[in-house]
């Protein structure tokens, strides 16, 4: 049996990342009243990547990208998952993170700690072209399952369109083909009353 301590790093790392299926964010599941985990929200955007590649503003390296997408919300199992239109508690979110990636990442060996932690410092602070196009599909995403869900968070929380402009502005930086059918969907969901004037 394989048994050594760079092996047993690994497997604790396995073990508490399971966790992330406890952590709910704010979007609901379409046509249901569950709100969805981090878990499921990582597997749908590593889907829609692979999906949408075809449409970012440079060449990226995939496998780069889907790693960054399978990431970057494991910090939310200690730092929990922060509303995007939540100023208050977005003002210590980067804080709050940041602590949490050297708790769940110091669980790995030093030279996969070092690279996965790279990978979610390069996504936060949206440099490289695989980490536009990723902000840009968790953005996506995200706005999506509130359009196709009939803005069901957006009114809940009444939520205008400027707000939702200014969230989904880092999508141009990753596709303009994306960010400008997200422009389409935001001027009909003012149009239908999901988002204020």
């Amino acid at each position: 049996m394989l048994k050594n301590r760079h092996f047993e790093q690994q497997i604790k790392f396995i073990l508490e990342i399971e966790k992330l299926k406890t952590i709910f964010r704010q979007s609901y599941i379409m046509d249901t009243d569950r709100h969805e985990n981090d878990a499921e929200h990582s597997w749908h955007l590593a889907m829609a990547a692979c999906i949408l590649f075809e449409y970012s503003n440079e060449a990226v390296d995939q496998l780069r990208t889907l790693k960054m997408l399978l990431i970057h919300d494991l910090v939310e199992i200690y730092a929990g998952d922060t509303f995007c239109y939540d100023d208050k508690e977005n003002k210590n979110k980067l804080e709050r993170e940041k602590s949490s990636a050297d708790k769940i990442f110091s669980l790995l060996p030093n030279n996969q700690k070092n690279k996965i932690r790279d990978l979610w410092n390069e996504f936060e602070e949206a440099y490289s072209p695989e980490a536009k196009f990723a902000n840009t599909i968790d953005r996506l995403v995200a706005f999506l399952l509130n359009y196709f869900s009939g803005g069901r968070i957006w009114k809940e929380n009444s939520i205008s369109k400027q707000q939702v402009l200014k969230r989904m502005a880092p999508v141009e930086n990753g596709s303009e083909i994306l960010w400008d059918y997200v422009n389409q969907l935001i001027d009909d969901a003012v149009s239908s009353g999901m988002l204020k004037k």
